[in-house]
């Protein structure tokens, strides 16, 4: 650490302390209001929510209810939850009334957290949105949490994948709205494209608090919300390039580079591939072909089959080359499947037909927005995780809001363990099977947390020969997933999934456990991201509870393949060790920290650098979007299903023209060109370009 950076640390340490104090503050004048509450009646708290409106109809502001709202919505809970929030909470509170990216641990208690904020800003009546990462929890916490609402006379809606546009809208009319970011993002893409403004099912984008918010804007942040229609490509392209592609040996034919993702022909490679095609592929007038190669090249060595996606359907029909069976996409972070996403740019086609399942028409955007430009909608935003503050400064640049840690309402007693390194992965499992074999005879509950479904069966294989029993979650229902792993903390249980199964459940430990020394959690690698890895280790050691976690590293694992220096690699490889054994070893774990900074910081840059071409685009959207209005809402019906129409279409087709502009990038960088320069200078002429066609076609339509 430099000097700038110490310096910068103990300036941070000493504004959050600061902060502290000033919420502590608070808390304490919210107490004591909350004292002359404790003898009304049950209608007289809820006679306070009018009150306060009335106080805001006459000038009042947020901040200036902000003790007496709080105190009202602390004694509701305690009378509807038998849950008074903790005094924690009410600071937790209160930063995400202020826009704050606010980190509680796990199973300190962010879902009634949420409560206090959301009831002061629904006083408003602009709505207020609670963003969770899926339907389960969305309808989960509308039904717990959405108790304590209603006692004190507010509406609270839900809204689901499931749902039709008349009951969405529905939902979203309601003071307090719980929903995905998936569905929420959809909702205004569809709103934009809507022909009468009936249709619309959102109204204003007032406040949102985004749970798990380092996971949908971080770490969901590169892939765009995307809306699309089918069109249809030459499937035996797909089938021939995929068949061809087998017959090519890597390094010698082509060389995959597995950080940039991205794979290049060698000179023999060329020729072969030349060969086989019978015509000189790498000539401008067979470019077409060159996109096929490409793709079948990266489904072959990129995407890997039950780590990046799963394919359903009957497994012997596919085997055999027939069309049976569906691509499903698995989240990179959860290990979930993922129905009705598709990867892009005709990557999915070329997994199915590497696959053999029935090739599906390839997508044209219809419309797209990030999540990192799509929240900035929002008038505040603020949100809640476990594991923020490492990413405090992404938040601050790219959403412009500030983090605060909010201490423990305990102190955290759980044991964090040092890593244990092997030589190969096989070691690594047999090492971790032993573990869990000590500590199942003694009574201890254990979660072996895997980064994908391939390496959930890999464990559970280990595990079935050691005689262990186990559970595995694994491509099952929420519910059914939230349930199973609530028990984790039973006597003996052993559970395997994936890192993020169950998240937003908390992990109760049974009567004895503790003595067994309480949770312990396995991580069967290193994350590219820390966050995820600490996400994995709040499971254990909740509200003081005992615990205790620890990871297992071999030199196979992705992580020390890609990004740990090879002499620590080679000096894994060469560990004096048995089968099945580890050792700790400090050097080996500061190389492995090393390489998740570089990862992380890499992985930083893309998304910065992917945010600077979208706000490009983004201004475009919204300059769209305003035009769309004036014509939705101020034009006559006759001239709307004419004006509308043209101009979805010209977007739509600029939409195509951006999307082969930033491909262009890497071009550019050869031709010794900044590539976002140019990239910006291309699209404000596209864009001028597309509006001048607009008001060119639209004289005509006035003059019909």
């Amino acid at each position: 650490m430099d000097i700038y950076d110490y310096l910068k640390h103990q300036v941070e340490g000493w504004l959050l302390r600061r902060r502290i104090l000033q919420l502590w503050k608070r808390v304490s004048e919210i107490a004591e209001h909350e004292r002359g509450l404790q003898k009304l009646s049950d209608s007289e708290i809820r006679a306070k929510t009018e009150s306060l409106r009335r106080e805001l109809a006459a000038g009042k502001t947020l901040g200036q209810i902000l003790v007496p709202a709080f105190a009202v919505c602390r004694e509701a809970a305690a009378r509807v939850l038998k849950k008074r929030p903790f005094d924690v909470q009410v600071m937790g509170g209160i930063a995400l009334h202020e826009g704050r990216i606010v980190e509680m641990k796990a199973g300190e208690g962010k879902t009634l957290t949420v409560t206090m904020p959301v009831y002061l800003n629904a006083l408003l009546g602009r709505g207020v949105h609670i963003v969770t990462t899926n339907d389960y929890l969305a309808r989960r916490d509308a039904e717990w949490m959405g108790s304590v609402y209603e006692f004190l006379g507010l509406s609270v809606g839900v809204v689901t994948q499931e749902m039709e546009a008349p009951e969405r809208r529905e939902n979203y009319a309601r003071d307090i709205t719980y929903v995905t970011n998936q569905e929420v993002g959809f909702d205004y893409l569809r709103d934009n494209l809507v022909m009468d403004p009936s249709e619309r099912v959102l109204r204003d984008l007032n406040f949102a608090i985004v749970d798990e918010a380092d996971s949908i804007l971080i770490d969901e942040a590169r892939t765009p919300l995307i809306i699309a229609e089918l069109v249809a490509e030459p499937e035996e392209l797909f089938r021939h390039f995929a068949e061809l592609v087998r017959g090519l040996a890597e390094d010698r034919d082509f060389v995959v580079d597995y950080e940039t993702k991205t794979v290049e022909l060698t000179p023999g490679g060329e020729k072969k591939v030349e060969e086989a095609l019978g015509l000189p592929l790498f000539q401008p007038e067979y470019a077409e072909y060159v996109f096929f190669l490409d793709t079948a090249l990266k489904a072959r060595t990129i995407f890997e089959r039950d780590r990046d996606y799963m394919v359903s359907g009957d497994p012997a029909s596919t085997s055999r080359g027939e069309a049976g069976g569906e691509v499903i996409i698995v989240d990179e972070f959860t290990g979930r499947p993922m129905p009705g996403r598709r990867f892009m740019d005709g990557i999915h086609q070329a997994i199915e037909a590497k696959e053999g399942v029935r090739i599906r028409e390839k997508d044209r955007v219809v419309a797209s927005i990030t999540f990192q430009n799509f929240f900035k909608l929002y008038g505040k935003l603020s949100g809640m995780t476990g594991t923020g503050w490492s990413a405090r400064e992404e938040f601050r640049r790219v959403y412009e809001v500030d983090g605060i840690v909010i201490p423990t309402n305990r102190p955290l007693k759980r044991d964090d363990m040092d890593d244990v390194f092997y030589k190969t992965k096989r070691d690594k499992f047999l090492g971790i099977a032993r573990d869990v074999q000590r500590r199942h005879k003694a009574g201890q509950p254990v979660l072996i947390g895997t980064r994908s479904i391939e390496v959930s069966e890999e464990v559970s294989a280990f595990l079935r020969e050691a005689s262990i029993p186990h559970q595995i979650l694994n491509a099952k229902s929420l519910e059914a997933e939230a349930e199973e792993i609530a028990r984790a903390g039973n006597r003996g249980i052993v559970t395997v999934a994936t890192n993020m199964a169950g998240r937003g459940t908390d992990i109760l430990l049974a009567g004895g456990v503790a003595a067994a020394g309480g949770l312990h959690v396995i991580g069967t690698e290193r994350h590219q991201a820390r966050r995820i890895d600490d996400q994995l280790r709040g499971r254990a050691g909740r509200q003081g509870d005992a615990g205790s976690s620890q990871f297992h590293v071999s030199a196979e694992d992705e992580l020390m393949l890609l990004f740990a220096p090879e002499l620590v690699v080679k000096a894994m490889e060469h560990l004096q060790l048995g089968p099945g054994e580890g050792m700790s070893a400090p050097r080996l774990t500061k190389a492995l920290f090393e390489a998740q900074a570089i990862v992380e910081s890499r992985d930083f840059d893309t998304r910065f650098y992917l945010l600077q071409y979208d706000r490009i685009l983004d201004k475009q959207r919204v300059a769209v979007y305003k035009l769309r209005d004036k014509y939705l809402l101020g034009a006559d019906a006759a001239l709307k299903a004419s004006v509308l129409p043209l101009l979805d279409r010209l977007w739509q087709d600029h939409l195509v023209m951006m999307e082969e502009l930033q491909d262009e990038g890497s071009l550019l960088s050869y031709a010794q060109k900044d590539p976002f320069v140019e990239f910006a200078l291309e699209a404000r002429k596209l864009f001028q370009k597309m509006m001048e066609k607009f008001y060119s076609e639209l004289k005509k339509v006035y003059n019909e």
